[in-house]
């Protein structure tokens, strides 16, 4: 087994590679407004600081080509407590990403063949995170490629899950190509 420091060291070079990849290859029109997050744990992580994530994440940069920030651990709730949740279910699916939402995208990731699997926000307990209680919903017989609320929005996002960031970014890159001629 790796030891943590060069697990971490091994974490933050994959998301790094990773992020530059998405940058030269996916469609800005994925990007949601405040920016796509990309994460990934070290084995085991069991909070926010096991979770690497591009820090600010990957943004519309100048003339819409994608940009993004650097690669740390523990600078992105959102995207750590959504791989912890998953991790719940199964602890090798150690990445995600988010994608703005819209019914053309989702016709092509199923067209894909993708795991695609959605969440009534509105269902969740009080008292649980909404975030959380949605990702468990999705994973309760078998982790998705795919999780998305059922019902769109201006802040709706896909979750994109893989093991690891090249399953996750071949995900992004294979939408991004069929989307090119569609309107969203």
């Amino acid at each position: 087994m790796k030891d943590s420091a060069r697990e971490r060291n091994d974490i933050l070079d994959a998301l790094t590679d990773t992020a530059g990849l998405l940058t030269r290859s996916m469609d800005a029109r994925l990007i949601q407004p405040r920016g796509t997050r990309l994460g990934y744990a070290i084995h085991g992580a069991r909070d926010k600081e096991g979770v690497a994530a591009v820090k600010g994440g990957i943004v519309a940069g100048r003339e819409e080509l994608p940009a993004a920030g650097p690669c740390e651990f523990g600078v992105d709730d959102d995207i750590a407590r959504i791989i912890l949740t998953v991790m719940r279910f199964d602890p090798d699916i150690r990445s995600a990403a988010s994608l703005r939402c819209s019914a053309a995208v989702l016709e092509v990731m199923e067209r894909l063949l993708l795991d695609c699997r959605s969440f009534e926000p509105g269902k969740a307990p009080s008292g649980i995170s909404t975030m959380d209680w949605s990702i468990a919903s999705c994973c309760k017989e078998g982790v998705p490629d795919v999780c998305y609320p059922n019902q769109g929005g201006d802040e709706s996002v896909f979750i994109i899950l893989g093991e690891d960031p090249v399953d996750v970014s071949n995900n992004i890159i294979m939408i991004s190509n069929r989307i090119l001629n569609i309107e969203l």
